[in-house]
């Protein structure tokens, strides 16, 4: 690890972040009709967690403000600052980098409108794939895809086991999403797919609860879980 890797790398990270904020926008400000419908959300400020500006003008409205657009540069500043700090030495940081880019926008498009949309799921997914499976044949370790494909399978059979269950609150959105993060972390190994799968809930546990104590929001009021995901997989990332 560099100095400069990690200079390079979050320069690149604050960039990323201010384009997530229209890429986002180009899957969520023409929601189809039935996403239309409004949802029961605290409002609080024009950027917080539950996108209260959906309603009135268009879902990514709260997000394209001075202060929305700073938070997502910040956030793509550690995100690959951190990449380029843990895993400067790896072939595949290039991947992890690319799949960083696109959870960006995700992370935006579900905390506007509670939507991760599938094109970017699908974007995420072939950024893991594509980057990886160059690193693997020049590497000389195939083997690592097959782990890559499982940890991919895992996380989807685990997150529709949790979909299923009554009363949850995981939306098949959720569960694309950490299949396609099943992929930079089962190439990892068991590990660190083990503790990317178990982060998002402990993560997304406490800022709930911070939520529910600060009277934000109410047991009934939806909450992306994307953003825990991604986070989740992201220090994952940072601790193998």
């Amino acid at each position: 690890m560099s100095a400069g890797l990690v200079t390079g790398a979050a320069l690149l990270g604050a960039l990323a972040g201010r384009a997530a904020v229209p890429l986002a926008g180009v899957f969520t400000d023409s929601p189809p009709p039935a996403v239309r419908v409004p949802r029961p959300v605290v409002p609080s400020s024009d950027h917080d967690l539950a996108g209260a500006a959906f309603g009135s003008g268009r879902p990514t409205d709260g997000l394209r403000t001075g202060r929305g657009v700073a938070a997502a540069v910040l956030a793509g500043t550690l995100v690959f600052g951190g990449l380029a700090a843990a895993r400067g030495g790896d072939p595949a940081l290039p991947a992890f980098l690319a799949v960083a880019a696109v959870g960006l926008a995700l992370a935006l498009a579900d905390l506007a409108c509670l939507r991760l949309p599938d094109p970017l799921v699908v974007a995420a997914a072939g950024a893991a794939a594509l980057g990886l499976v160059p690193v693997a044949l020049a590497g000389g370790t195939p083997e690592r895809l097959l782990t890559a494909l499982a940890g991919a399978a895992v996380s989807f059979a685990g997150y529709v086991l949790l979909a299923l269950l009554p009363g949850a609150r995981l939306g098949f959105g959720d569960v694309k999403l950490a299949a396609a993060l099943g992929l930079p972390l089962g190439w990892l190994g068991w590990p660190t797919l083990g503790l990317g799968l178990l982060l998002p809930h402990l993560l997304n546990g406490v800022v709930v609860l911070a939520l529910l104590v600060a009277g934000r929001v109410r047991r009934d009021t939806p909450l992306p879980f994307g953003p825990a995901i991604l986070a989740g997989a992201w220090l994952a990332v940072l601790l193998a």
